[in-house]
């Protein structure tokens, strides 16, 4: 492969190379007026309200993965954060640590893939910086994204669930586990005859459509890495209510239920990139399910438990057998190097 079609450590220099790499790439995709300025550190016009600020690391293998890569992630999951804490995103940065060697045709898929993702979400990447080090110290290619927003009026107390009532519903937007089987069957090359594809997705529209209804949310988290299970048990942890989670309404997609159970995985604890948990009031829940229903990505939303007094601080599993179980944190990393 000529050199020229690769990253060299030069790129990561600050000389020449850097420049030429920052303008012929980072800001070609990325041009905004904040941008353009490429001072040590943006300046960002005033925003309303309290701020909220948020950062995450991206090291997925591999870096493209059906219907998704590590570009689109970063950006979806930076937003994705912002936006269940109450908050209207508005800028990120985008840091990036390259492994000499990496090939320029794909770091250009990848930035175009972010550029196309901020515009879809409504938001300005304004800075950034890039290193790059020698082959094997860094494997292809990893990202770090920070974001800023405003929180939007009546958000107060969705990030904490300190309003979260007995009788409260759960809902969920879609189906689970389709990230965390889409990225392992790219790992490993899986031929399967019906494919899986990632969620990754950017949600603040969809959120923006359901805080509208600002007394019904309760509170809101995207299950990623833990998966639903993880932040069902994160969220009644210590308190004073419990958690009926009801199995035969949580939806999950043959294709990904039956790579669970061929590779040993509950999907409770699967990965997912585009799934928001709402706690909704109960007198509200229908209207809530409806209003994201109508978006594309809620389209296969269901109000999968609720808020209980009993068994407080845990999470219970009513199978479709008629038992129960406890559906606690998940203890290890079920799916390393996922997002």
């Amino acid at each position: 492969m000529k050199t020229k079609d690769t990253v060299l450590l030069g790129h990561g220099s600050g000389g020449r190379l850097s420049h030429d790499l920052i303008n012929n790439l980072f800001v070609r995709y990325f041009r905004n007026d904040i941008l353009l300025i490429q001072g040590d550190s943006a300046v960002l016009p005033s925003l309303k309200g309290s701020i909220c600020f948020t950062t995450d690391s991206f090291v997925v293998d591999p870096v493209f993965f059906p219907g998704g890569n590590i570009g689109k992630l970063a950006v979806a999951g930076t937003v994705n954060d912002l936006a269940v804490s109450g908050a209207r995103p508005e800028y990120l940065s985008a840091a990036f640590i390259l492994e000499e060697g990496f090939p320029f045709s794909d770091l250009e898929k990848i930035v175009q893939t972010m550029a196309e993702e901020a515009i879809k979400a409504g938001v300005f990447i304004v800075t950034g910086d890039t290193k790059v080090v020698e082959r094997g110290k860094c494997d292809k290619l990893f990202i770090n994204t920070s974001g800023v927003g405003s929180l939007l009026p009546g958000s107060q107390g969705i990030v904490t669930g300190e309003n979260i009532k007995i009788g409260d519903k759960i809902i969920v937007n879609g189906f689970i586990g389709d990230h965390g089987m889409a990225v392992i069957s790219a790992r490993n090359n899986l031929q399967i005859n019906s494919p899986v594809e990632s969620d990754c997705a950017c949600l603040n529209g969809l959120i923006s459509d359901v805080l509208k209804h600002k007394s019904a949310i309760r509170f809101m988290r995207d299950a990623t890495r833990g998966g639903l299970g993880t932040v069902l048990a994160e969220m009644c942890q210590h308190k004073s209510f419990g958690i009926n989670l009801l199995e035969d309404e949580v939806p999950v997609r043959e294709n990904v239920r039956g790579m669970c159970e061929l590779l040993g995985f509950d999907p409770l604890y699967v990965a997912n990139e585009g799934k928001v948990v709402m706690v909704v009031n109960k007198t509200s829940a229908d209207k809530v399910l409806s209003v994201i229903k109508q978006h594309p990505l809620g389209k296969d939303a269901a109000i999968i438990g609720e808020i209980v007094e009993q068994h407080p601080g845990k999470t219970w599993l009513m199978t479709s057998i008629g038992g129960k179980r406890i559906v606690d944190m998940q203890a290890g990393e079920q799916l390393p190097r996922i997002c």
